[in-house]
């Protein structure tokens, strides 16, 4: 699955959009993510950002 976060754009055609990053999160847990867009300003930042997946992702590679 290609997953889509970004809360302005149009989303590609063939991907799956999320709006927050706690969402792309819960794809990349299921394993079955092949590959991710970030959108690092979402606007509003009290549910996180791109970059907020981006440290998860480090985070569950080393763990």
């Amino acid at each position: 699955m290609k997953v889509y976060l970004d809360d302005a754009r149009p989303t590609p055609d063939g991907w799956h959009r999320v709006y927050r990053p706690e969402e792309a999160i819960v794809l990349l847990k299921q394993g079955t993510v092949s590959e991710i867009s970030l959108d690092q300003d979402l606007g509003d930042h009290e549910h996180g950002t791109g970059y907020d997946v981006l440290l998860w992702i480090e985070e569950a590679a080393v763990t």
